[in-house]
């Protein structure tokens, strides 16, 4: 049993079926694709974000151990003041 050739008009009922998965697919990755930019853009958004709170946090930090090293020398000076007193 040997099957017929096939002929042209099958040939192209077959090109077109395979035609119409692959634009099905390039769709579906399309739009794996599109979600991912999406989702790597809001992370890009977040990380800017995460990026200005930490600059400002660092800003605000800065006199806390300035404030710190100026009570210290104040407590060192009022001991020796004391000390001196004696």
């Amino acid at each position: 049993m040997t099957t017929p050739p096939p002929t042209e008009q099958a040939v192209a009922v077959e090109l077109e079926r395979l035609r119409g998965t692959m634009e099905a697919g390039f769709a579906r990755v399309d739009g794996a694709l599109a979600l991912l930019v999406q989702r790597g853009d809001q992370t890009d958004k977040q990380l800017a974000d995460h990026e200005a709170r930490l600059d400002s946090l660092e800003r605000a930090r800065w006199p806390l151990p300035s404030l710190a090293a100026f009570v210290g020398v104040c407590a060192l000076g009022l001991t020796l003041y004391e000390l001196a007193a004696r």
